[in-house]
């Protein structure tokens, strides 16, 4: 029997995810939390009211009704929160200067991007906030957490992009390279084969959107079953790769860490579409069209860094158009 929790707005706020998506497993996701967390949570939820709040089947959750009575008060609730977070963070703006509050996965064109972000604008106050899942950052966009955020959509599993968020494509198509051991077998090759990789173990970090599905998809389709090894810690797995435990997908714009190398995968069996992401209105259109080009230029210069993804870029297409135009 789970304790009881005294109900707090999150609480709340993870009922009304749960009615709008349908689902625990949908809403854990749009929150950014596991699965069983969020389920966890629930019970201990339902455990203060007195009562369930949701029944489950194979189409999903849905209120009871005892669910819609808790849901028609806490709804308001929410909002009323969201407003009051939102004018105090807005008074707060006024009262100490122009501010920009920048998301990012994980990528080495954040620090060129940020660079060029504070010599356009010296006197704004500038913050950033990098997480691993891309999700997650729609979702701090969706709730006025974030002014923009660069994202990353793995081919095949799309993005849940709320309703206030849109998205403006800064490369269509960006592969996905692996780092292995320098003294790996496979090293010495241009572009390395899933085949020549099979008997490696491979790092994925399982808070990462779709990381885990989409090597298993890869993996299917080859006919092949690596091991899986999940590891949250880059420190640890950048050892691991080194020692020549096992292999690591990477973004080909990283920077090859010592004992380990970084080449293409054959075929390009794993790519991703990037983008930066806001809310309409959130920014005046100048400015994020500023921002935009901001970035764009942070990741051509983040490519001009890597041998490896020039020489891609150079074979898949000799004009290097791979970065869109600052188009809506």
């Amino acid at each position: 029997m789970l304790p009881p929790v005294e109900l707090e707005v999150r609480h709340l706020r993870a009922l009304c995810a749960i009615a709008d998506a349908g689902s625990v497993r949908k809403a854990a996701l749009l929150l950014g939390m596991t699965q069983p967390s969020l389920t966890t949570q629930l019970r201990r939820i339902e455990g203060a009211i007195g009562g369930l709040l949701f029944t489950r089947g194979q189409t999903g959750s849905r209120p009871t009704p005892l669910g819609h009575s808790v849901l028609s008060r806490a709804r308001p609730i929410v909002a009323e929160m969201t407003a009051l977070v939102t004018a105090a963070r807005d008074a707060a703006v006024g009262a100490g200067g122009a501010r920009l509050r920048v998301g990012s996965v994980g990528s080495r064109v954040v620090t060129g991007w940020l660079r060029r972000i504070h010599d356009r604008l010296p006197d704004t106050d500038i913050t950033i906030h990098i997480e691993v899942s891309a999700n997650t950052l729609l979702q701090l966009l969706a709730t006025n957490q974030l002014d923009v955020a660069f994202v990353h959509e793995t081919a095949g599993f799309p993005l849940h992009l709320p309703a206030e968020v849109q998205r403006r494509v800064l490369v269509e198509r960006e592969p996905r390279f692996v780092t292995l051991s320098a003294g790996h077998p496979a090293a010495a090759s241009p572009a390395v084969t899933l085949a020549e990789l099979a008997d490696d173990s491979w790092i994925v970090d399982p808070t990462a959107d779709h990381e885990w599905a989409a090597l298993r998809r890869v993996f299917t389709a080859a006919g092949l079953d690596p091991r899986l090894l999940h590891v949250r810690d880059n420190t640890t797995a950048a050892d691991l790769v080194a020692s020549g435990e096992a292999v690591r997908p990477c973004q080909p714009t990283a920077e090859a860490t010592p004992g380990t190398v970084i080449r293409p995968l054959a075929g390009d069996p794993l790519t991703a579409e990037l983008s930066l992401a806001t809310r309409p209105c959130a920014l005046p259109l100048p400015e994020l069209d500023a921002l935009y080009g901001d970035l764009a230029d942070a990741y051509a210069e983040a490519t001009s860094r890597s041998a490896a993804y020039r020489a891609w870029l150079a074979a898949s297409d000799p004009s290097g158009g791979r970065v869109s135009g600052p188009g809506p």
